[in-house]
């Protein structure tokens, strides 16, 4: 199959889009298809990402990264792309004649080139041209645009028709996540398809990377070994419920003894020094890793103890599954697509959103009880087993890409 990809982002910027999106890649370049893949150019970014050129040009066999110029994007550390790229992309197309046409995240694509992605090139040609819903961009509003309330509804109006008019244009827009899919069937998206698409290399997540001395040997941090490690991972961006986690500091540290546990946060963004200088005024046990290889998360979840999210809009969670994986239990809120893999009480404890009272006591719950932790992190290990491996959830992908193409083919 030739396969076509607009990627609203690409390595080496680091989040679940990404880093799913090159595994995929991984996969489809085993199995001999070819894949052209357009994505932001992070160049001007080279100061962030030194290796950013080892992820454009002929990656993998059969799969060819294009980066399209770009500019600035909300966040510092990520671009996207510009208008006057989007005729290059259209002669890519052209030479590459595509099968079918995928637009990962359509919507933020659509406001660097301010025209619906590849739609026009997909109608012409007679090929199908799928959106892939990834990011609920609507519930961040508020975290990056804190506007007067008037103001703030003409925003959220405008960028809802704006999502409504993208999606509804494609084909069909795809979704992992049956949570997310409700939602965004409740927002006015017509043509939403539901696929379990979301994989990671679950033989790579496993306890058995449990060392001794782990965070001496490898990090140079020799006073962790009798804590009780809770692991944050992801961007350290106003979406991922940081306020909520920093305002409940004083809580936590009048349930639990400050000596018990250490706060180990691994990834980087715009808040980085907000919670570094909130962090050290309540515990001198904290450690913001920064960026990581992804090639180390693994090790880093196995020799923690609780992986904690306070983010109550991802539309479904990988840290989630590589945590359970890893045989830790999660903390999470009752909200989003997180919602999906944890089972409260069973593999991780849900608490009510925005409520500092449940939050608090079921973290002491699981500082305080090895056995509990022990037996959760068992049992996450067993809800997932067999049900996300590349294997399984890029053939669902191709699948779906097959059964689009033959109904183009047989209108």
């Amino acid at each position: 199959m030739k396969i076509a990809i607009i990627a609203s982002g690409f390595l080496p910027v680091i989040d679940g889009v990404t880093v799913s999106g090159f595994y995929r890649l991984k996969k489809l370049s085993q199995w001999g298809h070819q894949v052209l893949l357009f994505c932001p150019d992070y160049r001007s970014l080279a100061h962030i990402y030194a290796n950013w050129q080892e992820y454009t040009g002929e990656i993998l066999p059969g799969v060819k990264v294009i980066n399209l110029a770009s500019t600035p994007f909300f966040v510092e550390f990520e671009t996207n792309v510009a208008f006057y790229a989007y005729n290059k992309l259209i002669r890519e197309l052209e030479q590459f004649q595509p099968d079918i046409i995928h637009v990962d995240e359509p919507e933020r694509v659509y406001l660097g080139f301010w025209q619906l992605p590849a739609v026009k090139f997909a109608k012409k040609h007679n090929i199908p041209c799928v959106g892939f819903f990834r990011t609920n961009f609507l519930e961040y509003l508020e975290d990056f645009f804190p506007l007067p309330a008037p103001l703030f509804a003409v925003l959220y109006w405008f960028i809802k028709k704006l999502i409504l008019r993208v999606y509804n244009s494609y084909d069909v827009t795809l979704v992992s996540s049956t949570v997310t899919q409700e939602k965004i069937i409740q927002l006015g998206i017509k043509n939403t398809l539901y696929r379990n698409l979301l994989g990671f290399e679950q033989n790579k997540f496993t306890p058995s990377l449990k060392q001794e001395k782990f965070f001496t040997n490898k990090y140079q941090l020799p006073n962790l070994e009798n804590k009780v490690k809770l692991v944050f991972l992801g961007r350290l961006t106003p979406d991922k419920g940081w306020d909520f986690t920093l305002n409940n500091l004083e809580k936590i540290f009048q349930a639990i003894n400050v000596e018990k546990i250490a706060f180990l946060i691994v990834g980087d963004g715009e808040s980085r020094n907000k919670i570094a200088t909130t962090l050290s005024k309540f515990t001198p046990h904290f450690h913001l890793f920064g960026r990581i290889d992804p090639a180390d998360i693994p090790a880093i979840l196995a020799n923690s103890d609780i992986h904690v999210t306070t983010s109550e809009k991802e539309t479904r969670g990988l840290t989630i599954l590589e945590a359970l994986a890893s045989g830790i239990p999660v903390l999470a809120p009752n909200a989003g697509g997180v919602v999906e893999n944890i089972q409260d009480g069973v593999n991780g404890f849900l608490y009510h959103p925005r409520n500092s009272e449940d939050f608090v006591n079921k973290l002491k719950l699981l500082v305080e009880d090895s056995t509990l932790r022990y037996q959760m992190g068992t049992q996450g290990r067993l809800s997932i087993r067999d049900k996300y491996s590349w294997t399984k959830t890029v053939q669902n992908l191709l699948d779906t890409w097959q059964e689009q193409i033959d109904n183009k083919h047989n209108k």
